[in-house]
């Protein structure tokens, strides 16, 4: 799945796909998965983002939310992802729950949570070290 700059979306899965598979999309939105419980969760997964608000991570945390609500995997759930890109050519958030018996989309959220606020100032850092906030860690002097 891609959304370009411009909203356009794609998706694309292979002809092995297991299970229930689907998609949907939207404008700036795209939804698609394998294994799911339902041929209703990546609707769900847009229709939570579109009608969502606030910065993009705030919404993306909506989507998954909406998704899992609407029946999630067919599976148990044990890992979440957040991938966000901006006007750099690299994520500027990377937010992953690998394995969990608990929710995993909710410790995605609570990481959001947390690397929100200092998003951007670690974008900064990244692009010109002498332009960011210190935080008074040892080798920000």
């Amino acid at each position: 799945m891609a959304v370009d700059v411009e909203g356009a979306t794609a998706i694309h899965s292979g002809p092995n796909s297991l299970g229930i598979w689907t998609q949907a999309q939207g404008r700036d939105v795209a939804s698609g998965g394998n294994m799911l419980a339902n041929d209703r969760v990546p609707q769900a997964i847009v229709n939570g983002f579109l009608n969502s608000s606030g910065h993009l991570g705030d919404r993306l945390i909506a989507a998954m939310r909406a998704g899992l609500s609407a029946g999630g995997e067919a599976g148990p759930l044990h890992s979440a992802g957040m991938l966000m890109v901006d006007k750099l050519a690299w994520p500027v958030a990377e937010l992953r729950c690998d394995w969990t018996d608990d929710c995993p989309i909710e410790t995605v959220a609570a990481a959001w949570n947390v690397y929100k606020p200092q998003m951007y100032a670690y974008v900064q850092r990244a692009i010109d070290p002498r332009d960011a906030p210190s935080y008074g860690v040892p080798g920000d002097e």
